[in-house]
């Protein structure tokens, strides 16, 4: 197996992109979208059990954001970007094309309303951006 694709990778630089992109989602679901996020989901803050693992779901969602930073990484370090406006722009792709995706296709079969749809799809395509820009500005 080749581990190159990891191997010429800075572990910093991934985790501190991963860390922004998180940092978004802390913004992004509590003072910019909270309420509105909380309405969408139907989700109850007075019943007790609707906190309950939050601590477990913060955890695996930042996991999942060093894979998908890790991803950008790999794709910045073997296509040798070094402009912003590469970030900019694979931030773009891989959050439209992919994150976005993804949650469309699963969105359409639960039905969830358009709303949610543009905040949970538009959280992660500002957040590959950002984590895209940190990977390429910090070489």
């Amino acid at each position: 197996m080749d581990t190159s694709l990891l191997s010429n990778l800075n572990w910093l630089h991934v985790l501190v992109a991963a860390v922004a992109y998180f940092a978004l989602g802390a913004i992004w679901y509590s003072a910019l979208f909270g309420k509105t996020w909380v309405a969408y989901q139907k989700i109850n803050m007075n019943d007790p059990n609707a906190k309950s693992g939050t601590g477990i779901i913060m955890i695996g969602s930042f996991i999942w954001m060093v894979i998908i930073t890790i991803g950008l990484a790999i794709i910045i370090s073997r296509l040798g970007l070094v402009d912003i406006s590469s970030g900019v722009k694979w931030g773009l792709l891989t959050g439209i094309c992919f994150s976005s995706a993804a949650i469309s296709i699963s969105y359409l079969y639960v039905k969830k309303p358009a709303g949610l749809h543009l905040i949970d799809c538009l959280y992660h395509v500002l957040g590959q951006v950002i984590a895209a820009v940190i990977l390429i500005a910090w070489k």
